[in-house]
């Protein structure tokens, strides 16, 4: 299973869970129970076309001849929306109830509140899709494994958390999830450097020392601590670890992740979110 999908579904999924939850208990605070129907409308047409959109990607993916281009640009992609995601949570997330509840008080017709619900859902279902694109090509079988996962765990929390009562730290959960995912981030900017090196390479570019070998640890394939390996593959996707790295790669990943780093921690160390009563999941609704 792939650690990185299933970290990366999860926590989107309970992001996706939360925001539903807001605008289904807001519905209900106010009378307006009649259109819970359509919360879930907009929010079954947003899953089924990021489902669609996932099935789009691969086999367009199974058709390309230049795998190594993709796999890199897909990376890219999956990181700078990604850094997006955690640096806006990390200093606007704190006012997520309120934005909330502020559109759906607009939106009272049928078709503006599920257009609202199907924007704001399919924006973690797009996020969901472009993060697990790299790791689909790599390994598609972990990746589905780990979506999986993800999904159920999100489902099994959310559940505990508005079906149960059971209380959770908004702060700490982003917190720790925003760190995890930054070295998560640092790995596909690092993976995506590598393919895109390579297709350099085999389409005939010269790229001087940045195509050279950065540091080579000298550990076989067939070793666990490889990063294929049963161990290394986790800390591949956790840390972006590699047996070896060309200096390309190593620029990139480690000038992002100590760079994305500085400005998580100072975010949060900023008190974006207060440490009070209100500050757990369960109130978020």
């Amino acid at each position: 299973m792939s650690v990185g999908a299933f970290l990366i579904t999860f926590r989107e999924a309970l992001e996706a869970a939360i925001i539903v939850a807001i605008i289904i208990a807001y519905l209900r605070r106010t009378g307006r129970e009649n259109q819970i129907r359509d919360v879930w409308l907009g929010t079954g047409l947003s899953v089924g076309l990021s489902v669609l959109l996932g099935i789009g990607i691969l086999r367009l993916y199974g058709g390309l001849g230049e795998k190594e281009l993709f796999e890199g640009i897909a990376s890219y992609l999956a990181v700078i929306v990604l850094t997006s995601m955690i640096y806006w949570m990390a200093t606007k997330g704190k006012d997520i109830k309120a934005e909330i509840e502020n559109k759906v008080s607009a939106s009272i017709a049928p078709l503006a509140l599920i257009g609202f619900t199907f924007i704001v859902v399919f924006r973690e279902g797009l996020e969901t899709v472009l993060f697990l694109t790299p790791f689909m090509t790599r390994d598609l079988g972990g990746a589905l494994l780990g979506l999986v996962a993800g999904l159920a765990g999100a489902l099994v929390l959310a559940y505990l958390i508005y079906g149960v009562g059971m209380r959770i730290n908004l702060r700490k959960f982003f917190y720790f999830s925003s760190i995890f995912l930054v070295f998560v981030a640092a790995g596909l900017a690092g993976y995506g450097t590598h393919e895109l090196i390579e297709w350099a390479e085999e389409d005939g570019y010269s790229l001087g020392f940045l195509a050279n070998t950065a540091y080579d640890l000298g550990i076989p394939s067939e070793s666990i601590w490889h990063h294929n390996g049963a161990i290394g593959s986790v800390f591949a996707v956790l840390f972006g670890y590699s047996v070896s790295m060309e200096w390309g790669r190593a620029i990139v990943q480690f000038s992002y992740l100590l760079t994305s780093l500085y400005l998580v921690l100072r975010a949060y160390g900023r008190g974006v979110y207060p440490r009070e009563e209100g500050d757990t999941l369960r109130h978020l609704a």
